[in-house]
């Protein structure tokens, strides 16, 4: 009886090692743990048990097998960015394959091998092995599939920082016809070339693409990618500083993930559940086993297994009911925080409204002002070119200073409302950074002199010639810096520095340093110097003048172009402040623009203008400034009878101012069109916070004259049009 025992414990022994061996040294057993260190990011582990795979593949010749789990190795390899380990396990994989019939994991590792190569520079090479994948998954018959590859190729040259070519295969993807299967992809490629567009432009082309990219995720319901979208279409937003729409869909990105996450925590839940109902069934298969072997050990068993089971179900009890909690406690959070939210959007919507008031009513101020100002400077420059006495002159050029300075002042308020209320744009022009910035040398230096100052501009040579960007509003930054950094310093030196400061592709960042050895800024007022109406202190203002707008016009110019400026400074020995600006080469040249010829007299003489204003002292300073120059004006006080007027006399041109009684100037210039192409109409306005002078130009005007308005740029406006 020994003896018996003895046998059947051994066969016992020998089939339960057998079947431990063939558990733990299988294919499925090392994918497990490979797949569960990949999981936990734990690569080299991963890599150790899919290498155990292959020798276990390797040993028992199973050559399909082999080449999955080789190309599986060199995919990990891939993951961490180890190209030269992850093209030697692709290229493993493609030999393996050779010897068993293709399958789509080997069009997989033709394509993971040109994106390696396209990793480490090498296009060529990878273009190659992207047109061996395309052909193999044409031989199978998968041609469906070929987009995905094509967008995971894109992928790679964006990840190689080639954007360009990213950005065209991403095109080619979007390009082809609409298919369900493609939908996925056309939505990723989309995103992707949101992305691009947003990374070096301050344009509407990458809401678009991110907009396209959602319409065909609606087709998909994938909402892992939708999540990512809105995600990206709320930074863009923050970007262009449209702070509601941005929040509105960072508000639906968090949405989304609160979700996503409510949907896995159901599956955790479903698995728990599932892996209970297993452990049930197999401790029930159990107990039916042991009953026909030894009837003592099962009931020993089955108890043991009934108690663990309670035990088991009693723990998966309470992590259900903590769960229930948690949920119910996070529902309460989530609906107190909406509650937060709204009333932060309350209060966030009360603020915008005081500010929209305040920069309205700024404007109008600043806008009725123009009138009365334009008749105080307009009677100045009369009365200084009627001869005035010498005791007169002093009075008279005090005057003209301060006419000057209140337009300044009001120019700069209204700057500062088109930047607040958004309605500033941005253009995209080419321009020649060297030279504007040697006109703002050249235009600056009576004022380096009248301070004793040492001014110079040094620019790195190898910036390219020809930018585009806007050089209109970085004229405003730079002059603005440099004339503050001359007006606050005397016997020094100022020192602009402009360096390349990086070149990617067709796009370059430039970064500009003004440096000044002037008075300095107190360490406590370098916050405060960029708000409005800020100088320091009032005895620099009293000292210095200025009106305290100058640094925060720069502030909010050079945010509005996608820079920061900074400062440094300290008090006796000068300030420093830097900011960098990305720009778009133009490798086309430049047109060289013809020198303007300086207007005479003679230009002038004899010539009929017809003047359209309501304002009795503009048209009195208007008539008398024509009149000076020999040239004939006839006056008009309301667009109807203008327009009458012209149908049956003749001017060289017309002056029209654009707020008239009756039918305003905007509307009379269209009608003057429909009978009239030809004749010169420029635009007299005090211009507000919703005209621009492409706007005007759009109605048909020629030209704009913004009042107050000075004479030499009047005269010079006028004469343009009798070349």
């Amino acid at each position: 009886m020994k003896y018996y025992l003895l046998v059947v414990s051994c066969f016992l022994n020998c089939f339960l090692y057998s079947q431990y061996k063939q558990n733990t040294d299988s294919i499925a057993y090392y994918n497990k743990l490979a797949n569960k260190k990949l999981n936990s990011k734990e690569y080299s582990k991963a890599v150790f048990y899919t290498q155990k795979s292959i020798d276990f593949c390797e040993n028992n010749n199973i050559p399909e097998t082999l080449a999955n789990q080789t190309f599986k190795l060199g995919k990990i390899y891939y993951n961490q960015q180890k190209y030269d380990e992850a093209l030697e396990n692709f290229h493993k994989s493609i030999n393996s394959f050779n010897n068993v019939k293709p399958t789509s994991t080997k069009v997989l590792a033709l394509n993971y091998i040109g994106a390696a190569y396209t990793a480490k520079g090498d296009y060529k090479t990878a273009n190659f092995y992207y047109v061996k994948a395309h052909n193999l998954l044409k031989e199978l018959g998968v041609i469906d599939s070929s987009e995905i590859l094509e967008y995971q190729k894109a992928v790679a040259f964006k990840n190689n920082k080639n954007l360009h070519l990213a950005a065209k295969t991403f095109h080619n993807i979007i390009n082809k016809p609409d298919n369900p299967s493609l939908y996925k992809t056309k939505s990723d490629s989309y995103y992707q070339l949101g992305l691009i567009e947003s990374k070096f432009r301050q344009n509407d082309s990458a809401l678009a693409y991110f907009n396209k990219a959602l319409s065909y995720n609606e087709k998909t319901n994938d909402l892992p990618q939708k999540s990512k979208i809105t995600l990206a279409i709320s930074r863009f937003y923050k970007q262009n500083r449209n702070f509601d729409l941005a929040y509105s869909y960072l508000d639906e990105h968090y949405q989304l993930e609160n979700y996503i996450l409510k949907l896995k925590n159901a599956k955790i839940d479903f698995n728990e559940f599932e892996k209970l109902k297993k452990n049930q069934n197999l401790n029930n298969t159990i107990k039916r086993e042991s009953e026909e072997k030894i009837q003592l050990k099962t009931y020993r068993y089955s108890k043991l297994v009934s108690i663990l089971a309670i035990a088991l179900i009693s723990i998966l009890s309470l992590l259900s009911l903590a769960l229930y909690k948690n949920n119910i406690i996070r529902n309460q959070n989530n609906i107190l925080l909406r509650e937060k939210n709204k009333e932060l959007m309350l209060a966030k919507n009360k603020a915008e409204k005081a500010s929209k008031a305040r920069s309205e009513f700024l404007s109008t101020v600043s806008h009725e002002l123009r009138t009365p100002l334009n008749a105080i400077n307009g009677i100045t420059h009369l009365l200084l070119e009627d001869k005035p006495k010498k005791t007169q002159l002093k009075y008279l050029e005090s005057l003209k200073f301060s006419g000057n300075y209140l337009t300044t002042f009001i120019n700069e308020i209204l700057e500062i409302n088109k930047i607040d209320s958004t309605k500033v744009e941005i253009e995209h022009i080419s321009f020649n950074l060297k030279e504007l910035l040697f006109n703002i040398q050249n235009s600056l230096k009576e004022l380096a002199t009248g301070n004793n100052n040492h001014f110079n501009i040094e620019i790195d040579d190898s910036i390219p010639e020809n930018l585009i960007g806007d050089p209109t509003k970085l004229s405003q930054i730079v002059l603005n810096l440099i004339n503050n950094a001359l007006k606050f310093t005397q016997n020094g030196q100022v020192n602009v520095i402009v360096k390349l400061f990086e070149q990617e592709d067709e796009y370059v960042t430039i970064f500009f340093e003004i440096v000044d050895t002037g008075i300095g800024i107190p360490e406590d007022k370098q916050q405060t110097v960029f708000e409005s109406f800020s100088q320091g202190s009032i005895e620099v203002n009293r000292k210095y003048g200025g009106t305290g707008l100058g640094l925060t016009i720069v502030k909010k110019l050079t945010e509005l172009l996608g820079g920061e400026i900074k400062l440094k400074s300290e008090v006796g020995k000068g300030s420093t402040f830097t900011f960098k600006l990305n720009f778009k080469i133009n490798n086309e040249p430049l047109e060289s623009a013809a020198e303007e010829k300086p207007y005479s007299d003679k230009q002038l003489e004899h010539k009929s203008i017809l003047l359209i204003e309501d304002n009795k002292i503009n048209q009195m300073i208007t008539r008398k400034m024509l009149e000076n120059k020999s040239i004939v004006c006839e006056i008009i006080d309301n667009g109807e009878d203008a327009v009458e007027l012209l149908k049956v006399k003749h001017f060289d041109l017309i002056l029209m101012d654009v707020h008239l009684p009756g039918i305003n100037g905007t509307t009379a210039t269209q009608q003057i069109r429909d009978f009239d192409k030809t004749t010169p109409i420029i635009a007299l306005t005090a211009i507000s916070l919703d005209e621009n002078r492409d706007m005007l130009l759009s109605f048909g005007m020629n030209d704009v004259i913004t009042k107050p308005f000075v004479p030499d740029d009047f005269y010079s406006t006028i004469a343009k049009f009798f070349d």
